[in-house]
């Protein structure tokens, strides 16, 4: 089997290694947008979480133990560089996997016209050395700030803001990031959430963390809707698991410099600005009530708004109410699948096969795309943790290996003899054929060179892990200048390390 993943994230290499473990001479080729790989691993996952990164060392082996099996293309586009009609005519199955990337919007008057407001995604971005948001430089000559969502994402924001920065100089985080936060006159942040805590989306790690940082005292809101210990005990013992994080709202912490408050039922309605310059000033927020009162401590409550508001003064904001994909172009017209825009996902079945429509019946066979699946945040929505994603697109690998061995059609409508005219080395002759100066593509001792840069910078800036490039033009130089040593040269040898390099 020929495979073509999409993304170079968890769920893109999860899936790798399924597909390598059960079906050990498939040719896996990985394209990615950035030269480098790890998609949230390296851009999305906090820089003071680095055990949370360790499954990078796994995702490693599936190119350094690939013995030719494997080729990693980055610094391409899927839809605009590499149309989908050429890649569908050189693999049996497409894996989309590449995640989301745009942000949820609220909505509300204000959002796209009032300074002082960030997305989490750019927010996020920023800090860990994502390239297009490089230059987001956010203000935060502000002492509180508001973050509205009550997800992971919202407390690391939370988190990173409040953390004394020199805890952050021993991290992966951006240099301007250290720069910024260095300068920050945040003392005090709000977490705004729609609904009571019972209802967060936070798991019990985040919450813990933020509890329990250093001179920073926390406090949750509306104590009546966090249930009592005596309560809790009356539940069966699995149903309890569901409220483990109900003392540490109790309790908080009392004592530091700094604060964070958890406030629940209120849902921004405006941002505004009292010297209509443009900058943020207060937030108006609408209070709310649950549908049934008795629901409070379920999980699934549901709330509606009240006619009661109130303006909470900041002059920062970020908007941490999720994320979603986007359509890769030619999705529809060159495999027949409409992407469901309202959800941000491709639709499928469940397991990972993709399906022409959303609207379509079950049973309808004729809804199916052969030899197309999808995996993580474009076939679920942005939830979960890495674990849940490798869950997920290990489900996903074993649909696609059962329809390989049962003999479901695929893209190809047959396994060509000579596969050596497939693949990335095939469309690759293609692509320069018809365009000579066809943008530099990104291999995998491109990225290890790239990999071992950051990590000398890292060591001089003050012992760092690394320290991430930001402008993919300085990757691709360098990449180009380990490209133009004479292999075998002590420090190609220094940068490319003794084991075999995947292409």
């Amino acid at each position: 089997m020929r495979l073509a993943v999409v993304g170079s994230g968890p769920a893109g290499y999860y899936a790798a290694i399924r597909v390598r473990q059960k079906l050990p001479n498939a040719f896996i080729d990985m394209y990615e947008k950035l030269p480098v790989p790890y998609g949230l691993v390296r851009y999305g996952v906090a820089p003071d979480h680095p055990e949370v990164k360790n499954c990078q060392d796994r995702f490693e082996e599936v190119a350094q133990q690939s013995h030719g099996l494997f080729h990693y293309v980055g610094n391409v586009s899927i839809g605009d560089q590499i149309k989908l009609s050429h890649l569908k005519q050189h693999y049996d199955t497409l894996l989309f996997a590449y995640g989301a990337s745009t942000d949820r919007l609220l909505g509300i008057p204000g959002e796209a016209s009032t300074h002082g407001i960030y997305s989490a995604r750019g927010f996020v971005g920023w800090y860990n050395g994502l390239p297009e948001f490089a230059g987001l430089a956010p203000d935060l000559d502000a002492e509180h700030a508001v973050v509205i969502g009550n997800g992971n994402v919202a407390l690391d924001i939370a988190r990173i803001l409040l953390t004394d920065v020199d805890a952050l100089r021993k991290t992966d985080i951006s240099d301007s990031a250290l720069d910024t936060l260095s300068k920050s006159r945040v003392k005090k942040v709000t977490i705004a959430g729609r609904r009571g805590p019972m209802q967060a989306a936070f798991t019990i790690k985040e919450l813990r963390e933020l509890v329990n940082l250093p001179a920073c005292a926390f406090h949750a809101d509306k104590q009546e809707l966090i249930p009592s210990a005596g309560w809790i005990s009356k539940l069966p013992r699995l149903e309890q698991r569901k409220y483990r994080f109900a003392k540490l709202l109790t309790e908080g912490a009392t004592e530091g410099d700094k604060q964070c408050t958890l406030r629940s039922m209120i849902s921004p309605d405006a941002f505004l600005s009292s010297n209509n310059d443009g900058n943020l000033s207060h937030i108006r927020f609408r209070h709310n009530v649950f549908e049934d009162d008795s629901s409070r401590f379920v999980p699934s409550a549901k709330v509606k708004p009240t006619t009661e508001t109130e303006d909470v003064e900041t002059q920062v904001a970020f908007r941490s109410i999720g994320y979603k994909a986007e359509p890769i172009n030619g999705l529809r017209d060159n495999l027949g699948i409409e992407f469901d825009r309202a959800k941000g996902i491709i639709p499928n079945d469940g397991f990972g096969r993709a399906l022409k429509s959303s609207n379509a019946e079950e049973s309808d066979g004729g809804n199916s795309a052969p030899g197309c699946y999808c995996a993580g945040w474009v076939k679920n929505g942005p939830t979960g943790v890495i674990a849940t994603t490798m869950e997920d697109a290990f489900a996903t690998a074993d649909a696609m290996i059962q329809d390989w061995n049962s003999g479901q059609q695929m893209l190809r409508e047959c396994h060509p003899d000579d596969d050596n005219m497939s693949g990335w080395e095939a469309l690759r002759g293609e692509l320069l054929e018809d365009d000579p100066a066809i943008n530099e593509f990104a291999t995998w001792r491109d990225w290890k060179a790239i990999d071992w840069l950051e990590k000398q910078l890292g060591k001089e800036n003050g012992g760092k892990p690394r320290s991430k490039i930001t402008d993919v033009a300085e990757m691709m130089r360098h990449a180009q200048t380990v490209r133009n040593m004479q292999p075998g040269c002590e420090q190609h040898n220094e940068i490319m390390g003794e084991r075999e390099i995947a292409r």
